[in-house]
């Protein structure tokens, strides 16, 4: 019996499943104004990237009745874009390869369906696309059983359009595990857009985390003094937590610091975030300072650390 969560599940998809249908036309009798029902559209794509196909393989590959295949590969013969052949391996078996008029008639469908998947790309900002990818691939590897593929996680400096993602994160995330208010949101703003007004390219940097394309970490480093770097807005979204991001973005920062020609690293944070605290300390920062305030509608000890480079 379904549970209360399973009932939402089962609609979701019955939701999404409708959409998509509605999305690629599947639900009308020429797909992309292309005269091809959807699954004479998808025949004639798998087509198009083999010439070795069986026909039996074909039906099972794509869960058709072999006689429904039957009669679309016999339409498509007719037509003159299919070649159906007696496998030398198995006389009993069709092998099957487009014509270059088959080619020539498949390359409008295959075109109109770039044009649409590209139209629907247009729309999205760099970070949605990615987002988008990186969700379409887990639906694929959670829909399909097969096993996932293993997370690439990369860091690199930022692009154009990262620190806006690094304040909304900021906001965000503070919102939610800490109940910090909208006052947060605008410090980060004021450090960010300071960082990108004074950049000093060899003595500052942001670094940004990736998770499957999708930026889920941030670390700054800022020139405080000719001797003395700051590490800034260390973050890490929470389903990127247990790579260990958080510690290899501070250790990029102190890494880039020390080869920038400074001399010590100084930051500030606050006694309740122990994740962050806990880093710090294995990474060699000592606490030197710490005082009681009232900021982002909370009571909170903060605290200044520092290490030798």
């Amino acid at each position: 019996m379904m549970q209360g969560n399973d009932t939402q599940a089962v609609a979701a998809i019955r939701r999404f499943n409708r959409f998509h249908t509605r999305w690629t036309g599947a639900l009308g009798g020429s797909l992309h104004g292309s005269g091809f029902a959807l699954t004479e559209a998808r025949v004639f794509y798998e087509l198009a990237q083999r010439d070795d196909w069986l026909a039996g393989e074909l039906a099972r590959e794509l869960d058709l009745d072999p006689a429904y295949l039957s009669r679309i590969l016999k339409r498509f013969a007719a037509s003159g874009w299919l070649l159906r052949e007696r496998s030398p391996e198995d006389g009993r078996a069709l092998r099957l390869r487009l014509t270059q008029e088959g080619r020539e008639a498949f390359a409008p469908l295959d075109m109109a369906s770039r044009d649409q998947a590209g139209a629907i790309l247009a729309r999205l900002q760099p970070t949605e696309r990615q987002r988008l990818v990186a969700a379409l691939d887990q639906a694929e590897a959670l829909l399909s059983g097969r096993a996932p593929q293993a997370p690439r996680l990369i860091i690199r400096e930022h692009r154009p359009g990262d620190i806006g993602w690094v304040i909304s994160a900021h906001g965000r995330l503070y919102a939610q595990d800490y109940g910090w208010d909208i006052s947060f949101e605008a410090l980060v703003a004021e450090i960010a857009a300071k960082f990108l007004r004074d950049f000093k390219p060899g003595k500052e940097r942001c670094f940004i985390a990736e998770l499957d394309g999708a930026p889920v970490g941030s670390a700054f480093v800022v020139r405080e003094s000719d001797e003395v770097a700051k590490l800034r807005l260390v973050l890490v979204e929470a389903r990127a937590r247990g790579f260990g991001l958080g510690k290899r973005l501070v250790q990029e920062a102190i890494g880039f610091a020390r080869a920038s020609g400074y001399r010590r690293m100084v930051l500030w944070t606050n006694d309740i975030l122990h994740a962050a605290r806990a880093i710090y300390v294995a990474e060699g920062f000592r606490l030197v300072a710490e005082e009681k305030h009232h900021s982002f509608g909370q009571n909170l000890v903060g605290q200044n650390w520092e290490r030798d480079l």
